[in-house]
């Protein structure tokens, strides 16, 4: 293929999609990611595109955010990756919030397995993905329907949340950087992002590695309030990438990597010459409560997340699979 010809392809599916990562790219036109990193910057010189770290969006990504469609179709193999290992820091009888994203709506779908669990969201897609699964209580936050990610947001959203607290919040974003933790592009959606958080004692950041050392409009998480990330394994050449991990273990956030190469949620090596801190277990006692499956444990029950919040403490449990 042509190089005029790749370069339209690339920017077909940049159009298509509002952002595609360097690593779909190279397979769809079936070249090598040095040869579509060239294409990219060809593109952005002329004004068609703009670069970000791992890919390509459409002029102006800064603030603007792809919608469910385009998102579900990109690094579709690192959020099940990531999904896999965020799963299996989830234990039974735990209390947890999801909030709003694809690589959430991953997570949710094994979730289905954990007994006793109970998951507080804002997302449609969360919700939907636990509707069926046995013994698993689902809480909907009330607020407003953004129909771009089927979230709910919005005031509603926020008050919901008050005097809430569970053992582990897991958030998704649009980037994240050592300076500034993660941010997303929509200015409701980081504030109900806010909210969770602050409900968890832990925040977990499930990010694919086209994320790291992007940054968006809005803020949700500053870096000091991320206990773990949960991400993929940068391409070989990928030394931002890389550099960007480094950054977030050197300021205390635990780093956990899917890929082929990766260990386990416990502590998965990073590329060669990067190290996460140790991880140390914490303290906290598994939740006795019975299952959340209500009578005979035929399905999950669905209620606001304000009644969960004059219940107990879910409990802060080893991050350590076992």
């Amino acid at each position: 293929m042509f190089a005029a010809e790749r370069r339209q392809l690339i920017l077909e599916m940049v159009r298509a999609n509002g952002a595609v990562s360097l690593r779909e790219l190279a397979r769809v036109v079936q070249t090598s990611e040095v040869t579509v990193r060239r294409d990219v910057r060809a593109l952005e010189a002329e004004g068609l595109l703009d670069r970000r770290h791992g890919g390509a969006v459409l002029p102006g990504g800064f603030t603007r955010e792809s919608g469910f469609p385009q998102k579900s179709h990109l690094s579709t193999a690192e959020k099940t990756a990531i999904a896999d290992l965020a799963a299996g820091l989830v234990g039974e009888g735990e209390a947890i919030v999801v909030g709003a994203g694809t690589t959430t709506q991953e997570l949710a779908r094994r979730l289905a397995r954990v007994p006793g669990l109970t998951v507080v969201t804002n997302s449609l897609l969360v919700a939907q993905a636990l509707a069926h699964a046995n013994r698993v209580e689902v809480v909907m936050t009330g607020g407003t329907l953004r129909g771009s990610n089927y979230a709910l947001v919005g005031s509603g959203a926020e008050q919901s949340l008050q005097g809430l607290r569970v053992s582990r919040a897991f958030i998704s974003g649009s980037g994240l950087t050592a300076e500034r933790g993660l941010s997303t592009s929509n200015m409701l959606s980081a504030s109900v992002d806010r909210a969770l958080v602050q409900a968890a004692a832990e925040v977990v950041v499930l990010a694919d590695h086209t994320k790291l050392g992007s940054d968006t409009m809005f803020q949700t998480v500053p870096t000091e309030l991320i206990t773990r990330l949960v991400t993929d394994e940068p391409p070989v050449h990928d030394e931002r990438a890389a550099t960007e991990l480094q950054a977030l273990a050197d300021q205390g956030v635990e780093i956990t990597v899917a890929g082929p190469d990766a260990e386990s949620a416990a502590g998965a090596p990073l590329p060669p010459g990067r190290q996460t801190r140790q991880e140390m277990p914490l303290p906290g006692q598994r939740r006795t409560q019975g299952g959340h499956g209500g009578p005979g444990g035929l399905g999950p029950q669905l209620r606001s997340a304000a009644a969960l919040s004059e219940g107990p403490v879910g409990r802060v449990a080893d991050l350590r699979r076992r």
